[in-house]
């Protein structure tokens, strides 16, 4: 015989599973020195001071800076990727979150089956067994490590290239005067005066000089095209207006030590990880308890449609699950074991994080305070520099000497000039990265804001 089936199934699932019984998570204590070791070499910051959140490098008051920064955070290709990364982040999170809620679905279906005359007479009850394990979804941050790194990049190669205007202008001013110093040479040469050696010799040095600002203007080049990519331009169309350094390094508030514990996105984001890591043992460990599942179903049946929709076509089931692992082959153990390993492991890892950000802050005070010292030295070189080719320029043409001393004062002066220069871009380029340790402005209570967490209209959702 042949009847026609219908059927319109609901479900319904609620589903209590993998509670967290694991310990209560705590930040592991960090070494944190009472203060720092190395003195800035500036006025102390005062508390208006502080660094901008976000925008930090305002603190250096540069308008160009500043526009290059904008660009920077409105078209930079890693930076568009790395926010990316974070909403696909914050979208899998939602996914891993949706496991506490129950489920529901509808299912209609038609079937018309022809069964054997000869079929046996027996029903197999199934027992279904769904399991699930929870874990808290943590999102770990990446978009303001990402967000510091390059901002803190393009401050280093703006101030890297306006060094080097400097420079250029510094040698520039070098080849005048010894194109001055040759037609010097020439006059006394077609006189009789000076040798032909004289001549030679500061022919060398002006060519010289000359080739060493063709690679002065080709390494700006390069920090110029760097620019254009972090920015998101084409090197071709972009360039940067030729603007000599004329700063000095800010007064950068360093706060406590401890303060770098809270400041730095890096930190923050493996004391997350901790976090993450610390739940996972819970579940580990709850996978030694009973396991409850709830399920329940419902709709309705009938070989003739028209009776689909009447009261003897409902059918309903409901039932419960309890699972209690016996015996699992050590498994258990084993994955409880690599959980508190893998812990262990992340909490290794904030300790080295932190060590490592008080070296970088150590190194930013300690780079800036030689080099502040090392500046006032150079100035004072420069000076004797430029009184040493006087006396040389004023002793040959007095016939005391030979041009060798004047050769030899002028190319002192461009080698103490260029390194002066040096040493003031290489203050503003340490002073950059000594921000960008201390955290750029960031603090870890944004961090708040990227977690998620369930939210019951979720219950509702597809």
């Amino acid at each position: 015989m042949r009847s026609p089936s219908l059927a319109l199934g609901v479900a319904a699932c609620g589903l209590l599973a993998g509670c967290v019984v694991g310990p209560n998570y705590k930040r592991p204590p960090a070494p944190a020195p009472e203060a720092y070791k190395t003195v800035a070499p500036w006025r102390e910051a005062a508390p208006k001071d502080s660094i901008p959140k976000g925008a930090w490098w305002e603190i250096y008051q540069d308008v160009e800076l500043n526009g290059y920064e904008q660009q920077l955070l409105n078209a930079n290709q890693s930076l568009i990727a790395a926010k990316d990364r974070l909403n696909q982040a914050r979208a899998l999170a939602r996914v891993a979150s949706a496991g506490y809620f129950p489920t529901f679905s509808i299912d209609p279906g038609y079937a018309r089956t022809r069964y054997s005359g000869n079929r046996p007479e027996v029903v197999t009850l199934g027992n279904p067994l769904t399991q699930n394990n929870f874990q808290i979804p943590f999102l770990l941050n990446y978009e303001p490590n990402v967000n510091l790194v390059l901002t803190a990049e393009l401050a280093a190669d703006y101030f890297s290239l306006r060094e080097l205007d400097a420079e250029t202008q510094v040698v520039r001013d070098a080849v005048d005067i010894q194109k001055k110093g040759l037609q010097l040479v020439e006059a006394r040469h077609a006189g009789g005066v000076a040798s032909g050696l004289d001549l030679a010799q500061q022919q060398t040095l002006l060519d010289s000089t000359e080739a060493q600002l063709y690679l002065v203007q080709q390494q700006r080049a390069q920090f110029e095209h760097a620019i254009a990519v972090l920015t998101g331009n084409p090197a071709s169309a972009f360039t940067v207006p030729v603007r000599a350094l004329n700063a000095a390094p800010p007064p950068v508030p360093l706060g406590v030590p401890s303060d770098l514990l809270e400041r730095r996105p890096d930190i923050a984001t493996a004391e997350r990880q901790m976090a993450f890591q610390n739940a996972l043992v819970g579940v580990a460990t709850a996978a030694f308890y009973p396991q409850l599942t709830i399920f329940g179903s419902g709709g309705l049946q009938s070989t003739d449609i028209t009776q689909l929709f009447t009261a003897p076509s409902a059918v309903w089931a409901v039932g419960g699950d309890l699972l209690q692992p016996i015996f699992e082959g050590g498994r258990l153990r084993a994955n409880l074991a690599a959980t508190k390993s893998a812990y262990d492991e992340s909490v290794a890892n904030y300790r080295e994080s932190v060590l490592t950000a008080f070296q970088e802050v150590e190194d930013g005070l300690s780079g800036l305070s030689a080099l502040s010292e090392a500046s006032i030295t150079q100035d004072a070189a420069v000076a004797d520099s430029r009184r040493a080719l006087e006396l040389a320029n004023n002793r040959y043409v007095g016939g005391v000497t030979s041009y060798l001393d004047v050769i030899t004062a002028q190319a002192t002066l461009l080698s103490n000039q260029r390194l002066a220069t040096q040493l003031l871009g290489q203050q503003m380029v340490l002073s950059v990265f000594l921000v960008k340790a201390l955290g750029g402005g960031w603090d870890a209570s944004q961090i708040q804001n990227e977690q998620v967490r369930p939210k019951a209209i979720q219950t509702i959702q597809q």
